[in-house]
């Protein structure tokens, strides 16, 4: 790793503060950023993780993925992990923080709107910056792309049901186009982009072009990354800044639940011998979430200024923090797990 992917725990740092700083400075600009969505998917933040997502579909090689079939333990972990488990610890984790632990210091009127939205933030497991994840913990981008993909596609006819269940509700109307923009954007569209850079590559110098090409871009990939942590913390500056004590409380039962599911996740890796290259990015699958499906969710079934809209928003600012952690967790128990 070079030196600035060494210290990109600060980089992050530094930008959350820049975030929430400019937000309150120019909320005027952040407020017009903020505007250019499409299907609460905002453009902006939608070509930064096009950016950082490109570099790893560059590396996918189609020829390989019919092998995929043949070391299933990681796809049985994200699977298992992300359908069966997450989404009811992180409503048992949600009921427990604010109908008990939290009782007290909470509006009591509000708690059922912080715990669906943490429901729906459970039940929306991540498709775009697992990529990034995997390219930071050196994942096999292969395995990768078909665990996301196979996630994808349960994610249509699971979701709903999931949290029509844990809400006690049956009119969940899910935000198709938020659904189908999100994949296009952040799985097909840069898959084709990556293709068709890796065959005029591969054409012109073979491998070793692949990886010098890969190599010059990847500073690109983690700029995006850095961009929009800014963004992200700018779009929420002003509400961060408002009610501190209230976003901590919302983080609290978040951050159990991540680590918590992670824990489980690589553990489970580790103890089936599944490669690293395989292990952590399922693990980070399972922990990962997609944020403008919770976020649009929570907002079509309880408006805009709800708890529910909060929750899944606070959901969004603690994951890069929190996964950048994890990442540098992989990365430092390697050498445990099969090569």
């Amino acid at each position: 790793m070079s030196l600035f992917e060494r210290w990109l725990s600060l980089w992050v740092g530094l930008c959350i503060v820049a975030g929430l700083a400019l937000g309150s400075l120019a909320p005027g600009v952040f407020g017009a950023l903020a505007g250019l969505e499409y299907a609460s998917v905002n453009l902006v933040v939608a070509v930064l993780i096009w950016a950082m997502v490109y570099p790893m579909m560059i590396a996918v090689d189609f020829s390989s993925l019919k092998s995929v079939g043949q070391r299933p333990k990681g796809l049985i972990i994200t699977l298992v992990i992300n359908w069966l488990v997450k989404p009811f610890t992180m409503a048992a984790l949600a009921v427990l923080f604010f109908d008990h632990v939290f009782a007290g210091l909470i509006d009591p009127e509000r708690a059922p709107e912080y715990i669906a939205g943490l429901i729906i933030l459970g039940a929306a497991p991540c498709t775009a910056m697992v990529f990034v994840w995997s390219q930071l913990t050196r994942g096999d981008p292969n395995y990768t792309l078909v665990q996301v993909s196979v996630n994808d596609l349960i994610m249509v006819v699971a979701f709903a049901p999931i949290v029509a269940f844990l809400l006690g509700v049956t009119d969940i109307s899910v935000p198709w186009e938020t659904l189908i923009l999100s994949v296009a954007l952040y799985v097909v569209i840069p898959l084709i982009a990556g293709a068709l850079t890796r065959r005029a590559l591969i054409a012109r110098g073979g491998e070793a072009a692949v990886a010098a090409f890969t190599a010059r871009i990847k500073p690109a990939s983690i700029v995006g990354l850095l961009l929009t942590v800014v963004l992200l913390f700018g779009f929420q500056g002003p509400v961060i800044l408002a009610q501190p004590i209230l976003i901590a409380l919302i983080a609290a039962p978040i951050l159990v639940q991540s680590y918590g599911i992670f824990a489980i996740a690589y553990a489970w890796a580790w103890a089936w011998r599944v490669p690293h290259k395989v292990a952590a990015p399922c693990a980070l699958i399972g922990t990962s979430n997609f944020f403008e499906l919770a976020v649009a969710v929570a907002i079509g079934l309880f408006g805009l200024n709800s708890g529910a809209a909060l929750a899944t928003v606070v959901g969004v600012l603690v994951e890069v923090p929190v996964m950048l952690s994890l990442v540098a967790i992989a990365n430092r128990t390697r050498a445990r797990f099969p090569g």
